[in-house]
């Protein structure tokens, strides 16, 4: 289905006489569909629009392609029926510890002014990192006289200290001071993952404040990669006929694909035919080429793409045999809820990781894909080569892989849990629990839902139904 189709169904089938909540999002890192990011705030407010309330967007320029033009501090566009605020902030992985902290501030001061100029609203759904987000947040909240939910995607300030980027005591206090406020502020909570909500938990949240929604899976986007998975083979042509070991994200202090060049190393003489397509950016990426070079992989197994959009990554994914996702050992990576790890369960791939937590006991319970040892390089390699061996186990990996996607990460499924948050808080009651939502809306996979006027007008394909439209 072509994506002019798919938004003209989106129109037909949803239109409605007046919107009917007004939905304030604020979102530092907000990345269009044709950006090189996550799009998960893109994905989860055009489904409010379908839906019927109207939203509105604020955020900055940080992660739009350069075709875009910004003829002015702040500038209005309609993306999907989203009525954005683009901000003229620049930020980058690559920025320094003090450019990064002074981005978030300014941000920070710049959305405040924006979003008090906006008019009435119903909700403020303010979503972090940075947690500099919930001060326009805040504001909004008293001054409008509205509801605010805080999404916690990192638990900020405590991925940060435990990584040592955040050392200073002073920082630290303001940081936590910071998080409590946002908290307490907050009429709801949304985790990205069962950790992170442990961690808001043991800040002395009530468990009842607290819900969780996580990254989703995109089934019908990258299904209609199997079309296209032609276009990057096509593009790189040294990846034809070969086993390909893909990974697509940040290629950040934390998330250590070094790792994957150190295993392509071990793999270069041993297993020819499997090569390592890293797509990406960030503050290590030069160091990353450095070090593909330094140990002979470079232009040989392995090759270093820049960022790619999400069609891209989809095509790439197509193509791949496994999908990585890493992290360095002291990212505590557990609470974790990386977009790319959802990405490669929507397009049905194995996944390795070398990481523990929930993610690890996800694979090794679905038979989804393998956890390599985090700190034995040589280990890795052997499991890595035994399992790229085993064709039979890659094949059951992939059904399980595409199973998970569609019955416990669907999109769909989520945008109307997260809907039905933000309706009821709007309502000035408190939202259902997790159990609540649960026992009322059953399973992703069976598509019953909690009544509410606007999910009705949305459709969960049950889980025999291959046909799901991607809204």
């Amino acid at each position: 289905m072509t994506r002019a189709c798919s938004e003209g169904k989106l129109r037909d089938s949803y239109k409605l006489e007046a919107p009917e909540m007004h939905i304030l999002y604020l979102h530092q890192y907000f990345t269009p569909p044709d950006g090189c990011g996550s799009t998960r705030s893109y994905e989860m407010a055009r489904r409010f629009v379908a839906a019927g309330h109207r939203v509105t967007l604020v955020t900055s320029d940080a992660f739009f392609p350069p075709s875009y033009q910004w003829p002015s501090l702040v500038t209005a566009m309609n993306l999907d029926g989203i009525e954005l605020k683009v901000i003229r902030a620049k930020y980058s992985n690559k920025q320094s510890y003090i450019r990064r902290i002074l981005a978030f501030f300014y941000f920070a001061i710049l959305s405040s002014w924006v979003a008090l100029r906006i008019g009435k609203v119903d909700l403020i759904f303010a979503t972090s990192t940075p947690l500099t987000i919930m001060i326009p947040a805040v504001l909004a909240k008293h001054l409008k006289r509205a509801a605010m939910v805080f999404e916690v995607r990192d638990q900020w300030p405590s991925v940060p200290i435990a990584l040592g980027i955040l050392r200073n005591r002073i920082a630290i206090f303001i940081a936590r001071q910071m998080e409590r406020i946002a908290y307490a502020e907050a009429s709801h909570i949304v985790a990205l993952s069962p950790p992170t909500a442990d961690g808001i938990r043991s800040a002395g949240v009530p468990a009842e404040k607290i819900s969780v929604v996580p990254n989703c899976s995109d089934i019908e986007f990258f299904r209609s990669a199997s079309g296209i998975h032609n276009s990057f083979l096509e593009q790189h042509p040294q990846f034809k006929d070969k086993k390909i070991v893909a990974y697509a994200g940040t290629l950040g202090f934390a998330n250590g694909v070094d790792y994957l060049i150190a295993l392509a190393a071990q793999l270069k003489t041993s297993l020819p035919d499997v090569v390592f397509a890293i797509v990406g950016d960030g503050a290590k990426r030069r160091e990353l080429l450095a070090l593909s070079q330094e140990l002979g992989v470079h232009h040989v197994n392995t090759w270093i793409l820049p960022p790619a959009p999400k069609r891209d990554v989809a095509s790439l994914f197509a193509s791949a045999t496994v999908c990585a996702s890493t992290f360095i050992k002291e990212a505590a990576p557990w609470p974790n809820s990386a977009n790319k790890f959802f990405d490669a369960l929507a397009a049905g791939k194995p996944i390795i990781v070398n990481y523990g937590g929930w993610q690890k006991s996800l694979l090794e319970n679905s038979g989804a894909g393998i956890a390599l040892p985090t700190s034995d390089i040589e280990a890795a390699a052997k499991s890595l080569t035994e399992y790229l061996r085993d064709t039979d186990a890659l094949e059951k990996a992939c059904a399980a892989s595409r199973k998970i996607g569609e019955t416990q990460f669907n999109r769909n499924y989520w945008a109307r849990k997260l809907m039905m948050i933000l309706e009821q808080a709007a309502k000035n009651s408190a939202p259902r629990t997790d159990s609540d939502i649960f026992t009322q809306a059953g399973s992703p996979s069976n598509g019953r839902l909690a009544s509410s006027p606007s999910l009705e007008r949305l459709q969960f394909p049950n889980k025999s139904n291959s046909n799901e439209e991607h809204v």
